[in-house]
């Protein structure tokens, strides 16, 4: 029998209430989303190869990383999330890292994000958030700003996690929960889980993943209280130290460049897997080095192994395809092992694919070109890893191709 498990047993004994919970090996379920992606390719070499492991066995693969667990359908960086993703077969799965008021290390893709991922503005704990709820006015959408470091663990813990939206035209906090993508569901955030990193780190090992965490930016300014930097950053790899988690089993990540080069010399045995995370920026083109803010050689030099672009960024339209980008191969010829962030969190792919594939857009046609472009990452760029937010889909692959 498979269980979730409840808040209230995560808080008196997390690590053995989740072991309890998943004692055996997770199941693996592809759902019908893949097929349903396959079924929608052109005919040719791909939709033929992919379409021929239809009757296989599911299993998990650490090239499928789970992007805050399974956020299309489930509430981010919650135990159901998580779950889920597991039960999609991703075989690393990611806790992005940030702090509460009392600096205990919670799983949150912000820090300022509590307003559109909780419940905390219809709570009692709204009067504590750095910028109260505004109503929308004119031509003023509505606002509100709460973090984590506004309250403490304890009070983290009261929250009811929700899927990310706001309602920007809402005038009242009751209204601003809404907001949700149309192409988002709401069907699976009943009763739905936090946790703090310390928990998310049991319960991965319980699912039988490994992990990637990211410490994200603070929204307070540092030191906070005391709380360096660099205790952060220590702190985050000293609770998989006390979990008894090998570092072979762990890829911590950042956008900071400075965390990475922490761990690098402070933790080398966490460094070697450190990922350093950047985005595109206005102004780039990944066909033109003159563009790039990455010294790819320095970055090897200075011992960083590992680098995870966005997609856009390794992706380019080379002759009316999709195919690899410069940025990405000069990347790989420097000695840097590349991991892609994030499939399907576009939504529907009809009108381009939005912020992910704007490197693309002028060739992208339908949600096909998901498996498109997973396959130009996988065989052109050599990613050893995609994040998705459906996992499934990049596991079917992986396991297809024997990767």
């Amino acid at each position: 029998m498979r269980t979730l498990v409840s808040l209230a047993a995560l808080a008196l004994a997390p690590g053995m209430a989740l072991a309890e919970a998943h004692a055996t090996a997770t199941p693996v379920e592809y759902g019908p989303r893949p097929a349903y992606l396959i079924d929608k390719l052109p005919d040719g070499d791909l939709k033929d190869k992919l379409a021929s492991c239809m009757g296989q066995d599911a299993s998990k693969s650490d090239f499928s990383i789970g992007h805050r667990g399974a956020p299309l359908m489930f509430p981010e960086h919650t135990v159901q999330s998580n779950v889920a993703a597991a039960r999609m077969g991703a075989g690393i799965l990611e806790c992005d890292v940030t702090f509460t008021a009392d600096h205990e290390l919670v799983c949150r893709h912000a820090q300022n994000d509590l307003h559109t991922t909780t419940n905390i503005l219809v709570s009692d704990l709204a009067e504590k958030c750095t910028t109260g709820f505004t109503a929308a006015s004119g031509n003023t959408p509505a606002n509100a700003e709460c973090r984590t470091s506004d309250i403490t663990l304890a009070e983290f813990r009261t929250l009811t996690p929700k899927m990310d939206s706001a309602d920007k035209t809402a005038t009242t906090a009751e209204d601003y929960q809404g907001g949700v993508a149309n192409w988002r569901t709401e069907l699976y955030s009943d009763k739905a889980d936090l946790m703090t990193h310390a928990e998310s780190i049991e319960l991965f090992k319980s699912l039988g993943a490994k992990f990637t965490p990211e410490l994200k930016s603070p929204s307070v300014e540092m030191p906070h209280d005391g709380f360096s930097q660099e205790d952060y950053a220590q702190k985050l790899v000293d609770e998989y130290v006390a979990a008894g988690i090998p570092a072979s089993d762990v890829w911590p990540q950042s956008f900071n460049l400075d965390d990475v080069l922490y761990w690098v010399e402070n933790t080398p045995e966490f460094g070697k897997q450190a990922v350093y995370l950047v985005e595109w920026s206005d102004g780039f083109d990944e066909q033109n080095p003159e563009t790039w803010k990455e010294d790819f050689a320095d970055l090897k030099a200075k011992g960083v192994n590992y680098l995870a672009p966005s997609l856009n960024m390794l992706m380019t339209n080379k002759d009316g395809a999709i195919a690899g980008s410069d940025y990405a191969m000069a990347a790989e010829e420097a000695g840097l092992t590349l991991i892609a962030w994030t499939l399907e969190r576009s939504g529907p792919l009809a009108s381009g694919g939005g912020w992910y594939f704007q490197s693309i857009s002028d060739v992208v046609k339908d949600d096909s070109d998901y498996l498109v472009a997973l396959d130009v990452l996988a065989q052109d760029v050599g990613v050893v890893g995609v994040f998705s937010d459906w996992p499934a889909t990049v596991t079917y692959y992986a396991n297809c191709m024997g990767l």
